[in-house]
C-alpha cells in the first residue's frame, strides 16, 4: 500500500517534530519534509511533490494566506490548516478555508508536546480526509452584507409558513464554506435555521460573526433559550450540542453538553432528532458535505416525522460521506447542488416545488 506523503509547514521546531512523529507513527502515512517557512516549502513541494501539506496559519517570511493562495491557484493541492485558537487565529483560519483548505485542526494553547500528541488520532484522520477530499477553487475575498443581494431567489411567500417552518442543517469537512454559500442566500423573511458544524470550541463563535457580517439574516453562536424567529440563524457553540425545544407556541434553542454522539459535540445527530420530536412536518432538513455518517440516522427520524429533507450532491461536496448515509437510510427527499441547494428550500417552504432528484 502506498503511503500518504505529507510534508510539515511550521515555523516552530516543535511543533514540526511533534507533528512528523504524530504523522510517522500512523501505519498508512509518512512525513517526506518539513518546512520552517513557505520560501522553504515552495521549494520542498517541487521537489517531493507531496499528497499532503500541513500549513501553520501565522507564518515568516511570507504570509501563510498569501502563500497559499498562490500554491491554490498555481499547484492546487490538499491543504490542512494548524491553527491557533485565538480570534486572529479563527479569523485566518476561515479565510484559507474560503481559499480552498480542507480542513483544520487546532493547536493546544497550553503543553502543546502532550496536547498534539493527544490529538494525533484527529490529525491522522483529517491528512486521510484531505487526501481523497475534491478540491475546490480559491474564493474572492469576502463581500459584505450590503453587496450580497440575490434578488432572483425566491422570497417566503405564505407568511404562516415563514414562523412554523424551520431549517434544520448539518455538515463538516468542508462544511464552512457550505454553510456561508447557503446562508448568504437566504431572504429576511427566511424561516429561523439551526446549524450545527463539527468545529472546536472557540472557532464558533469567529464563524458565526463572519456569517453575520455576509448574510441578509441574523447569524449568531446559540447561547441556549433563544427564541427561533424567521431571520435568524443560531450556529451550534464546539462545547455542546445543539437542540431544538418546544416551549408553549415557541421553538426555543437548548445546549446540552452531554456525551459525544456520532463521536462528536455538537453532533448532527442531536439536533436532526430534536427537531424530529419537535417541528415534525414544520422542518425542513439539510446535510451538507461532511466525513462519516453523523445526522443519517436523525434525518432518516425527522424524515419518519414528515420532515421533507435535502442532502447535497456528490459533484458539489468536499467529501460526500454525511449525505451519501443520510441517503442510503433513507431520509433524503431530494438531492442538490449546493449553488441551487438555498433556492430548492425556499422554493419548498413556498409551494413552489423544487428541481433536484428525487431519491
Amino acid at each position: 500500500m502506498k503511503k500518504i506523503t505529507v510534508i510539515v509547514v511550521d515555523d516552530s521546531a516543535l511543533i514540526r517534530k511533534l507533528l512528523s512523529e504524530i504523522i510517522n507513527s500512523q501505519p498508512d502515512m509518512e512525513v517526506i519534509g518539513a518546512a520552517a517557512d513557505p520560501l522553504a516549502a515552495r521549494e520542498m513541494i517541487r521537489e517531493l511533490n507531496p499528497d499532503v501539506l500541513t500549513l501553520d496559519v501565522e507564518m515568516p517570511k511570507m504570509d501563510g494566506l498569501d502563500f497559499l493562495e498562490k500554491l491554490m491557484r498555481l499547484r492546487p493541492m490538499p491543504v490542512v490548516m494548524v491553527s491557533t485558537l485565538t480570534e486572529r487565529g479563527s479569523d485566518v483560519t476561515f479565510r484559507a478555508l474560503e481559499l480552498g483548505a480542507v480542513d483544520f485542526v487546532s493547536k493546544p494553547k497550553i503543553d502543546i508536546a502532550a496536547g498534539l500528541k493527544d490529538y494525533g488520532s484527529e490529525i491522522a484522520n483529517k491528512i486521510r480526509i484531505a487526501k481523497s477530499a475534491r478540491l475546490k477553487r480559491a474564493a474572492p475575498l469576502p463581500v459584505t452584507k450590503s453587496a450580497t443581494a440575490d434578488a432572483v431567489l425566491p422570497s417566503v411567500s405564505n407568511r404562516i409558513a415563514s414562523t412554523e417552518k424551520l431549517i434544520i442543517v448539518g455538515a463538516s469537512t468542508g462544511g464552512t464554506e457550505a454553510i456561508k454559500e447557503f446562508l448568504t442566500r437566504m431572504q429576511h423573511n427566511s424561516p429561523g435555521i439551526l446549524v450545527t458544524q463539527h468545529m472546536p470550541e472557540g472557532f464558533t463563535k469567529s464563524f458565526a460573526n463572519r456569517l453575520n457580517s455576509l448574510c441578509k439574516i441574523s447569524v449568531v453562536e446559540a447561547q441556549g433559550g433563544e427564541r427561533v424567529l424567521p431571520g435568524h440563524a443560531f450556529i451550534a457553540p464546539g462545547h455542546s450540542h445543539l437542540l431544538l425545544k418546544r416551549s408553549g407556541a415557541n421553538y426555543m434553542t437548548e445546549l446540552n453538553q452531554g456525551e459525544l454522539v456520532s463521536r462528536h459535540r455538537p453532533s448532527v445527530d442531536v439536533l436532526f432528532r430534536s427537531a424530529a420530536n419537535c417541528a415534525g412536518k414544520n422542518a425542513i432538513g439539510v446535510i451538507l458535505t461532511g466525513m462519516g455518517k453523523d445526522g443519517a440516522a436523525g434525518m432518516l427520524e425527522m424524515h419518519k416525522a414528515g420532515a421533507y429533507n435535502f442532502a447535497q450532491d456528490e459533484a458539489s461536496c468536499v467529501v460526500f460521506g454525511m449525505p451519501k448515509e443520510a441517503i442510503a437510510a433513507g431520509g433524503v427527499n431530494e438531492v442538490v447542488s449546493l449553488k441551487d441547494m438555498a433556492r430548492s428550500v425556499l422554493a419548498k417552504i413556498s409551494g413552489m416545488g423544487s428541481h433536484g432528484n428525487r431519491v
